[in-house]
């Protein structure tokens, strides 16, 4: 699990009451004043009302100063054209002003909420987000402007991104949330990443990034903007870094700072692959060249990633889960924590301090060998400098944070299965009482319309829904030959994707996907058919559109053809592409509303393993108030939603390659294919259910599978604190965090004595048992902690007495403290612990 980044600085935090933001060579100047500044990413859609004041509350305790988010058009804006339901007409009308800021879309109380807390904040318009979500933030509906063309000089795209970004600012300005205003905003951004997809624009590109800056500009909003990866940025916006390094990145003047807009904490997952994650010791070591390097603000993207609830996932195939390794997970549950003292001086244009009256010196551990480690000579004393890592000594002298041997509090979470209130078996399933809808194969609806010939999907549906049906009958002659009463032949179909189930006469035949990585497919089905007419249905689905790159709202999905029978009796084939088929947008469960748990369709039972099948059961909140996710263990690939509200979609039934996840190191750069955990496994098995959609009782789940699955074998499972741990060297100067706020030593004694502090993260719990401590030379980390060849006999004894029945608890690292098992050798403390 990724450890809680907590960069402190010897920088006093002013409330956010400033009135003037500019910025210099060196930092944003807020009322006057430079500062260095941590920042973190929150998607308000990607988490729910109820989580956000302690999502930033943590933020706060975690050492950042200002919370960074996108604006998500799709969600505010997803309705323009009357005629959705038939797009296929083409008929473009607006509905103006029909925006929606409501529940998980309540932009001004988010950014309130922040205020409240005394942090700033970065608003990333865009409005192209990229972010991972569905077709990158745009409304589907933009897509049918005569005429369009997104992301450049093109005048119907300007007009509806200006129409857009005005009504954003607009709706700040009147509630006075920038900073001009004595509000929170300090920073907004236009555009989004467009400089690494520009070239195929050609010259539009170029006149189209001056038309953005000066009109957002143009709107008067008192705080500079910002362009991320956009090094032609026009003066005065500045342009930012994007990477998992911008320890080497420099804005394209010399009068803007050096700032770090999405310093990556790990990855996205996508259905059908491995969970990537960063070690944190890299994150360290980038974080810490960057600001050695002259860097003044820096973000952590995402500091939590949360969720993407319903069928906001780009891609296509991102999965549900947004945890992106972050320090707060996709529940805002606090991951490992870890103390990174950071003491600078700001403006020194020398990266590397030679001179002993700076207050820091840095030492670079060996980016480029990263096979041993090296003692370093200095000033008199030698050091010890792990390769890919960055040692800061305090006067030239004193170590006090090397990269590669963090001072940490960990925790160990887990999801253990709940009861819900049933009579349950021993499996802890949800429930044992079901009812079920069969969802009918092929066409069902009044609004099913004919084609000749294969229609795209996104163009079709207008991304109302998943699901597009492809249905046509054929006959085969009764001369032919039949082999058990049927004729073998190939069905071969090609599509852009992302899934497809083949139906013959009302049977799943058998299914096909693509992946985000290879745009479509092609799929040989084998298939019997029988004598005279025959029904081939085929459902398309999408799984998130396309969010990313040129043009990427060009990028289709669905079955475009050819679609074949081959290997017929006389050796030809039949082309069906050409021929006149039947279509139907979405499903018919859709439109009779069956997510709501609504109609008198339900029979009661729970049909397993059978392709097309609606599910509901009722049941109650699981007790307490830990986060709860359903495992979905048994189930193939659908959508959920508890109380009306999309949970996402779930995929248990897609399994990760088996290979690729092997100890991984955090020396040498990191990709996003470097670390992988969970290999042969589900790419997602649980799904966060947050506790604000949910009754005392009588809550309603409902599931529509789409190729056949088990509802009986799912449950509910809670979030619970397994093991809370720290390890600290005595080499390490106290951790700021360990301070009370009035205490004098926080400002006289920055060298304190270093010391263990655990805290319950429960206000309502307590210590309840040291489960390890070794103070000397302890192995492992958490959860697997043993002890070195030098340790103290009393270290558990004097960790139990000062720990035990207590909600916190901090215990000196040193020999006075446990006595000396071993003179002359640095030593750490490492505690286990567990609260209830």
């Amino acid at each position: 699990m990724m450890r809680l980044l907590i960069v402190w600085f010897l920088v006093v935090v002013a409330k956010v009451t400033a009135v003037n933001v500019t910025y210099d060579h060196r930092a944003l100047i807020i009322d006057g004043r430079p500062r260095v500044l941590v920042s973190g990413s929150i998607h308000y859609p990607r988490s729910t009302p109820d989580m956000w004041p302690g999502l930033i509350q943590k933020s706060k305790e975690g050492g950042l100063d200002v919370i960074e988010t996108y604006i998500f058009w799709n969600l505010h804006e997803p309705v323009r054209n009357q005629n959705l339901k038939t797009p296929i007409a083409r008929s473009f009308k607006r509905n103006e002003d029909k925006y929606d800021f409501e529940g998980r879309k309540d932009l001004i109380k988010f950014v309130k909420l922040v205020a409240n807390a005394g942090l700033y904040v970065h608003l990333r318009i865009g409005p192209y987000i990229s972010a991972e979500w569905n077709y990158g933030g745009f409304p589907l509906w933009l897509h049918f402007i005569p005429g369009i063309v997104f992301r450049t000089d093109n005048e119907p795209f300007k007009a509806e991104m200006k129409r857009f970004v005005a009504k954003i600012v607009g709706m700040m300005k009147e509630e006075n949330l920038y900073a001009s205003q004595g509000g929170p905003i300090i920073l907004s951004q236009i555009e989004n990443e467009y400089g690494n997809i520009d070239s195929p624009y050609g010259p539009a590109a170029k006149s189209y990034i001056k038309w953005a800056a000066n009109m957002a500009t143009s709107l008067d909003t008192g705080v500079p903007w910002v362009m991320c990866q956009q090094r032609d940025a026009p003066d005065p916006i500045i342009d930012t870094c994007n990477a998992f390094y911008c320890d080497g990145f420099k804005p394209n003047a010399e009068n803007k700072p050096t700032m770090w807009t999405e310093n990556w904490t790990g990855w996205f997952l996508l259905f059908g692959e491995a969970a990537p994650y960063r070690p944190v010791e890299d994150i360290a070591f980038a974080v810490t060249r960057f600001y050695q390097r002259g860097g003044t603000f820096q973000n952590y993207y995402m500091y939590h990633g949360g969720t993407n609830f319903g069928r906001t996932t780009g891609g296509p195939f991102i999965a549900t889960s947004y945890d992106y390794n972050a320090p707060l997970d996709e529940y805002g549950m606090a991951n490992n924590q870890l103390v990174f003292v950071y003491l600078i001086t700001y403006g020194s244009s020398d990266p590397f301090h030679t001179s002993c009256n700076k207050s820091v010196y840095i030492m670079q551990g060996h980016r480029d060998n990263l096979n041993g480690d090296a003692n370093v000579n200095f000033n008199g004393n030698s050091y010890h400098l792990p390769a890919w890592s960055v040692s800061i000594l305090s006067d030239c002298k004193n170590l006090v944070f090397n990269t590669a041997k963090i001072n940490s509090m960990a925790t160990i979470r887990r999801f253990v299965a709940t009861s819900v209130g049933h009579d349950l078996s021993d499996s802890m399933a949800i429930s044992s009482k079901w009812s079920y809808v069969s969802e009918p194969v092929g066409i069902s609806s009044n609004d099913a319309f004919n084609r000749p010939g294969l229609v795209e999907q996104i163009n079709t549906t207008a991304d109302q829904s998943d699901y597009l049906w492809y249905s046509i009958s054929i006959d085969v002659k009764g001369a032919e030959p039949f082999l058990h009463g049927g004729f073998q032949t190939t069905l071969h179909v090609k599509s852009l994707g992302h899934v497809l189930h083949l139906f013959v006469n009302g049977q799943l035949e058998g299914s096909a996907n693509g992946n985000m990585f290879t745009h479509g497919f092609t799929k040989d089905f084998s298939v019997v058919l029988k004598p005279g007419k025959n029904k081939l249905d085929l459902l398309s689905l999408t799984v998130g559109l396309q969010h990313f790159g040129a043009f990427f709202d060009k990028a289709g999905a669905g079955v475009t053809g050819p679609v074949k029978l081959e290997g017929l009796t006389n050796g030809s084939t039949v082309d069906l592409s050409s021929q006149r088929w039947t279509y139907q947008i979405g499903l018919k469960g859709e439109s009779l509303g069956l997510n709501t748990g609504g109609s008198s369709l339900w029979v009661s039972g729970s049909p397993k393993s059978q392709p097309l099948t609606w599910y509901k059961t009722n049941f109650d909140a699981p007790a307490g108030d830990n986060p709860i996710a359903i495992d979905f263990t048994g189930m193939g690939k659908g959508e959920a939603w508890v109380n009306g509200q999309s949970i996402g979609r779930y995929w248990p039934s897609y399994i990760a390659p088996t290979g690729g996840c092997s100890v991984c190191s955090y020396k040498g750069p990191y990709n996003f294919t470097k670390c992988l955990k969970n290999c042969g496994k589900p790419s997602q098995n649980l799904y966060h259910v947050p506790r604000s959609w949910l009754k005392p009782s009588a809550n309603v789940l409902v599931m529509f599978e789409e190729i056949g699955g088990d509802p009986t074998q799912i449950s509910f499972k809670t979030q619970e604190l397994e093991s809370l741990c720290s390890q600290v060297s005595e080499s390490h100067p106290l951790p700021m965090e360990a301070w009370s706020q009035d205490d004098p030593t926080r400002k006289s004694n920055p060298m304190a004595k270093p010391r263990v502090l655990l805290e319950c993260p429960d206000p309502n719990q307590v210590i309840s048992s040291i489960k390890f401590a070794s103070f000397g030379t302890p192995q492992g980390k958490c959860g697997s902690f043993s002890h070195g060849y030098c340790k103290s006999s009393n270290a558990l004894s004097i960790t139990q007495k000062a720990c035990i029945g207590s909600r916190t608890c901090n215990i000196e690292v040193s020999s006075s403290t446990f006595g000396d098992p071993c003179v002359g050798v640095v030593k750490s403390l490492a505690v286990e612990a567990s609260c209830a």
